[in-house]
């Protein structure tokens, strides 16, 4: 049997010590698993060739979560506790891709997020189009768990 790469269009997100009311970890898009290795350039006496890249530590980008807007979600008050009361609670985050049988095929866990930026979609009264909010995530690290 054939293997294909995974789709992109069926995934999961579960927030670990925040209760899910409806619609609360329905998300239509997830950007910014990227992980980077930060580089030291050494330049080593009489070598003028080239210079050393060294391995430095590794650097994570910001998650951004979007859907659509709901009032009243308990992401929305997590969010709102960090940004306006300065509250803020670290959660750890699994996010799935999922196979047909919505069972995860992939998975990344995402250690210590915080909100960091929450942002909602321009209004237009020409359009007959969803309001989306965007949540970006800072974290600590993420890790690629087996399936």
């Amino acid at each position: 049997m054939a293997q294909y790469p995974l789709t992109g269009f069926h995934f999961s997100v579960s927030f670990e010590s925040i209760a899910p009311v409806a619609n609360d970890f329905r998300f239509q898009e997830i950007s910014g698993l990227e992980a980077e290795m930060e580089m030291e350039s050494f330049t080593e006496g009489g070598e003028n060739r080239f210079t050393w890249q060294l391995p430095k530590r590794t650097r994570y980008a910001d998650i951004v979560l979007k859907r659509g807007l709901f009032t009243g979600t308990r992401i929305l008050q997590w969010c709102k506790d960090a940004l306006e009361n300065f509250r803020f609670l670290p959660v750890n985050i699994t996010i799935s891709l999922l196979n047909e049988k919505h069972e995860p095929v992939q998975s990344w866990y995402v250690v210590n997020a915080i909100p960091k930026k929450w942002s909602v979609s321009g209004f237009n009264a020409q359009e007959n189009s969803v309001v989306v909010e965007s949540i970006t995530l800072s974290y600590q690290y993420f890790t690629i768990l087996a399936a």
